[in-house]
Order: structure tokens, then sequence, then C-alpha cells
């Protein structure tokens, strides 16, 4: 089940953590992965631990931010693979601080990237998935676009935005046998999150009922069903993969 021989999947923010883990994922599963980041160095290194693997995978270069940069990251999939198929918008950056200090440039960068990056990405492979007449969109959120969180309104705003973006698109491309979903992650064991003191993990930790953060895995392996055929009838849902810290 959730087979994905023959298709396409072009990867954001696939250089590291979660998109990292969804790029190895798709992979396995038998998609032909491209893997898109601002930093080739590392994706070279993702890609390597996919072909490593008896996978197959390319490298793109694509900062979300720069909209030249995200049509050229679709076109050129296009261009070496003849198709793209699967489109997961996982990239996203942090500039957290609370409301009253926020700078204006750092909530234009967190809009730009994590919710115009997103919107210009689906916007360029709209129109090879019409014809082709078969999509799945994914879109990366996050459980703090589900119920906010101090210090953070720029990337809640972009999050949540992308929720209200896969449901307007949803309804835009289901005609086309084109789906958009979103998977909104929880508290995900990151490198990031890695260098947290043992107290501060220990009280998210506290939050999540089954007890446990997340891992890169959780988080593909509901990629990785959503991209699949079998999950043909399900479009404009958001999927949250957060242990029961938010059920909504």
């Amino acid at each position: 089940m959730f087979r994905l021989d023959g298709k396409i999947a072009l990867v954001t923010g696939a250089s590291q953590g979660i998109g990292e883990a969804i790029a190895k994922h798709l992979a396995a599963q038998g998609a032909t992965v491209v893997c898109a980041a601002r930093t080739l160095s590392k994706l070279q290194a993702v890609a390597d631990a996919i072909t490593t693997a008896g996978g197959k995978a390319d490298v793109l270069a694509a900062d979300l931010a720069d909209t030249a940069s995200v049509k050229a990251a679709i076109a050129t999939t296009i261009e070496r693979h003849g198709a793209i198929h699967i489109l997961v918008n996982n990239a996203g950056i942090t500039r957290d601080k609370l409301l009253i200090q926020m700078k204006e440039e750092d909530w234009d960068a967190v809009i730009d990237t994590n919710l115009k990056g997103a919107y210009t990405a689906i916007q360029a492979a709209t129109k090879p998935m019409m014809k082709q007449r078969w999509g799945r969109i994914i879109n990366i959120a996050s459980v703090v676009g589900q119920m906010g969180n101090a210090g953070q309104a720029n990337y809640v705003a972009a999050k949540a935005g992308l929720i209200g973006l896969t449901k307007s698109v949803a309804r835009e491309l289901a005609s086309r046998n084109v789906t958009a979903n979103a998977v909104t992650p929880g508290y995900i064991e990151t490198a990031m999150t890695a260098g947290l003191p043992e107290d501060v993990k220990a009280e998210f930790t506290k939050q999540i009922p089954l007890g446990r953060m997340g891992t890169g895995a959780d988080i593909a392996a509901a990629v990785a069903f959503l991209a699949s055929e079998e999950a043909g009838y399900i479009t404009g849902q958001v999927l949250s993969v957060n242990g029961g810290m938010l059920m909504a």
C-alpha cells in the first residue's frame, strides 16, 4: 500500500529535519524525489543517502522567498523528469519575537517564505497537474497555526494562512483529480529541538497525551499516505500529527 512508483515528487526544505525525512520516505515508496532548498551541499547529502538506499533523487537550489526561484524549481523539475505529480511545501523559517518587539522585516521574511513561497509553488504546479489530471499538493503547516503561540505571530499567521490556502486550492482543483491537504506537526524531534535543555523538553512532553515528541518519520508517513492513490478521495483536510496535543 501507499506505493508511489513512477511519481515525481518535489519536496521543499528537504535538506534537513522534517523535509529530509519526507524526501527519504517518499523515495523509499518508489517516487523520484527532487530535493529543493537553499543549500545544495546539504541537499546533495540527502540525495546521496536516497540513492545509496536504492531510491531515485535529484537536487535543486531554490529560495522560497524568491518568486523567480520557486517558479524555476517547478519548471526545472518538469524539464528534467517530464512531470510533477506530488508537491510538498515544507520549507519554512522562524523569526520569533513578541509582537510588540517584532520588526516588519521579520514579519515579511516569514510570510514570504512560509506562505507566499507555498502559494507560488502551488500556482506554478497547477497547470501541469491539471493537464495530467492527477496531482497531490501537501502543505506542512503546524499545530501552532491551529492554536496560536506567544512570540510567533508571524509564523502562526503564515501556518494558519497555509491551512486556508490548502482548503481553497482543494476546492479549485478537485474537478481535475488534484487534491490538496495540510499536515500539522506538533512538537517534533529535530536538530533544533535536540539542543533544548532536558527540562524544557520534559515540559513539552507533558502537553502530549502520547507521552513523547514526534519524529520526522511520523510526519513523513502521513505525507506518503496523502500522496498515494489510496488517499484519492481525501482533499481539503488537515491531518494533525501531534500525539494528541491538540484535538480539534
